[in-house]
């Protein structure tokens, strides 16, 4: 039998919070990665003497290794138990980590990352599979909070902890860092979290697996490529984009037939997990695309270090971290859709401040536009989760997970690629440097891109001397780009206000009590 803890209803026992510390720890390592490892591309570029085409496959391969994996994980959790997979998924990514460390080539380096990113997949779904049932109907949207924070913060933390190891140590330590990380993770997941009962009796939907799995793969591929691709029309672009949207429809078409598919679209008919569902996509189009360019916004038009754009984005932290709390306990009494709205209101505030930049925004400006941003997501995020999650019963939360994970993670893709289209398609418009051509891409050089150029490295000014204003003009072109790319980042917030309306805004009734089979109990859901 399934061992959960208890405490009084709404609060958050010793035994719950033990729990969530194996859960956030592994949230850290996992998202803290990503951005870490966003930070030292251009170090790699000079260590392996490769293109950035190359090295950004490091990237790629661990977003395709996560697209691979997620889908697996609802059935295995309910197959081999939570306790055992977690462990498993921290294992997997602490020991691909450590092998990163040593690789003497790039080739090395993203076999190795596809390694950490088959671990790294399983952690975020499995954690909020843990966290949802240990916490109960009562105190879920308090405990999702605590979850919620290594979400925001990863984004803030990376550059910082990623330019800081690179400066003082080298890149071996981004990936050596996770070590001691992984083994406390592992101890502590050991003694923490409360043994449950494996349910074999579900057949593994292979047949599942061979279309939801590698089209999501093939279709991420596709995305990843547009940025340097540049056009929608690139072979390497539209037709593994076309290929895995077959796989995946044809997995959508096929899923309502076994009784256990791989990934069960049948949780769908749940409103509150529909609707909540739309909402985290378009929100997630709009933050992960626009969101990942505010530090680009202060590299290349500001000419900050990486640590100090780092910094620059503490404030959506801070923000974040104030709010967080208190959302995740009025997700407990409050139904969602009563305080969502308000917290996109400050979002898009937060953001329209950036749709203003130029090359010279005050920084109190955008610091304050951050810190409005990050108190709205910290009233977002993790109230929309709780009321996806809440209404699903002991049974479905796995698979609820599951699903909400790669939603997340296509919708992450896309609005990365999206914005990073936008932004480059822009920058290209920037008028050509008579004579001057870049010996890499051997492409004439644009002046926004040698602007961008000076501001990395001051240098490159005395290499190419450039006719007075052309610069400057130049550094202005690409912060109208930026501004525009902004634009349309806040348009997609605010598109998001339009499922969010459809929010529950009366209580609804959970199953997370029903029985440990899963079987609904009599009185329906109250949906509103």
């Amino acid at each position: 039998m399934t061992s959960q803890p208890e405490a009084a209803p709404g609060k958050l026992d010793a035994a719950v919070l033990k729990i969530a510390g194996v859960v956030v720890l592994g949230a850290i390592m996992s998202i803290l990665d990503v951005t870490v490892v966003s930070v030292a591309l251009p170090t790699f570029q000079t260590t392996f003497q490769t293109s950035y085409a190359v090295v950004a496959w490091t990237m790629t391969g661990y977003t395709l290794a996560l697209a691979t994996v997620i889908p697996l994980t609802g059935w295995a959790a309910d197959r081999f138990g939570t306790k055992r997979l977690y462990m498993t998924a921290l294992l997997l990514f602490t020991l691909g980590s450590g092998l990163c460390a040593t690789a003497d080539s790039i080739g090395e380096l993203i076999g190795y990352r596809v390694l950490q990113g088959l671990g790294g997949g399983m952690l975020m779904p499995l954690g909020m599979t843990i966290m949802t049932r240990a916490a109960g109907p009562e105190r879920i949207g308090r405990l999702m909070a605590v979850l919620g924070i290594p979400m925001l913060l990863g984004p803030i933390g990376g550059p910082i902890l990623g330019g800081w190891l690179i400066d003082i140590a080298s890149w071996k330590w981004i990936f050596l860092i996770n070590l001691p990380i992984g083994a406390i993770a592992l101890l502590y997941s050991a003694w923490a979290l409360p043994k449950d009962a494996p349910e074999p009796s579900e057949s593994f939907d292979f047949l599942g697996m061979l279309m939801l799995s590698p089209g999501l793969a093939l279709f991420l591929f596709g995305v990843s490529s547009l940025p340097q691709e540049e056009t929608i029309t690139a072979t390497r672009v539209w037709l593994p984009m076309l290929a895995g949207a077959l796989l995946v429809i044809g997995f959508v078409l096929y899923s309502f037939k076994p009784a256990h598919p791989l990934l069960d679209l049948r949780l769908l008919r749940n409103r509150n997990l529909s609707v909540a569902s739309i909402t985290m996509a378009v929100f997630m189009i709009a933050f992960m695309g626009a969101g990942l360019l505010f530090p680009s916004y202060f590299l290349q038009v500001r000419g900050e270090s990486t640590l100090d754009a780092g910094l620059l984005m503490a404030p959506q932290g801070i923000g974040a971290m104030i709010t967080m709390p208190i959302a995740g306990m009025l997700a407990d009494r409050i139904p969602v859709g009563r305080t969502v709205p308000f917290a996109l209101v400050l979002i898009a505030a937060g953001f329209f401040g950036f749709t203003q930049v130029g090359t010279d925004t005050s920084y109190v400006l955008l610091c304050g536009s951050l810190f409005v941003m990050g108190l709205g997501m910290g009233g977002t995020m993790m109230p929309i989760m709780t009321s996806a999650l809440k209404t699903l019963t002991h049974h479905e939360v796995a698979r609820g997970s599951t699903l909400l994970n790669i939603l997340q993670q296509i919708a992450g893709s896309v609005g990365s690629a999206l914005m990073s289209v936008i932004l480059t398609s822009k920058l290209n418009e920037s008028p050509a440097i008579p004579g001057v051509v870049d010996p890499q891409t051997h492409k004439p050089v644009t002046e926004a891109g040698l602007a961008i150029a000076v501001q990395q490295n001051p240098q490159l000014a005395q290499q190419f001397p450039a006719p007075p204003g052309l610069l400057q003009r130049g550094l202005e072109f690409v912060a109208d780009s930026f501004g525009t790319t902004f634009w349309v980042g806040f348009a997609l917030v605010m598109v998001t206000f339009i499922p969010a309306f459809f929010l529950p805004r009366k209580r609804e009734q959970s199953h997370l009590l029903d029985d440990q089979n899963g079987e609904r109990a009599a009185t329906p859901v109250i949906l509103h």
